[in-house]
């Protein structure tokens, strides 16, 4: 059996100079333990992680992403594998950047990826600079402002449509 995905989170990071450091992991229901078997393998696993960062760039490559209306492009610089419970669950981790310029005052961060359902559960957050606060968001499902006002988080429950266009607008304070 193949491994099959079961939850994902999405942790964005975005710091003052405008540099977004963006933690994608997903997790799997791996009973026949496919991924613990390559972490015994250097070459295989060498492989498969290209493989993996290689097909997250395309699916980046398809979306627009964009900071004060100015184009930026996300890019995949490291991907790691990991196992749990005795090689039965495994997780994949992909660290992406992008920078965008930001300026005192109203920015916005906006993406633009094609609709899709959802097959698993994921959640996301978002993490602001200290001296920003979030002014309104549109992510196609309810989300809430943390309380500290500088980020953001969602969850999406399998079946529920998503894409189209996403941003969050946010106040940055000198």
């Amino acid at each position: 059996m193949e491994p099959r995905p079961i939850y994902a989170y999405g942790l964005f990071f975005m710091h003052e100079n405008g540099l977004v450091d963006q933690e994608v992991i997903f997790e799997y229901y791996d009973p026949d333990k496919y991924y613990a078997g390559l972490l015994r393998r250097p070459v295989a696993l060498s492989r498969e992680l290209k493989m993996l960062g290689e097909n997250m760039q395309y699916y980046l490559d398809q979306e627009e992403v964009y900071i004060n209306d100015e184009r930026v492009y996300p890019r995949v610089v490291d991907v790691n594998i990991g196992v749990k419970e005795k090689g039965r669950y495994a997780y994949i981790v992909f660290n992406i950047e992008f920078i965008g310029k930001l300026r005192k005052g109203i920015n916005n961060y906006v993406n633009i990826y094609e609709e899709e359902r959802a097959e698993y559960e994921y959640i996301v957050y978002w993490f602001l600079p200290v001296n920003a606060r979030v002014v309104k968001a549109e992510v196609g499902v309810p989300y809430e402002i943390l309380p500290n006002g500088r980020g953001l988080w969602f969850r999406v429950k399998p079946g529920t449509l998503v894409g189209g266009r996403e941003e969050i607008v946010f106040d940055l304070k000198e």
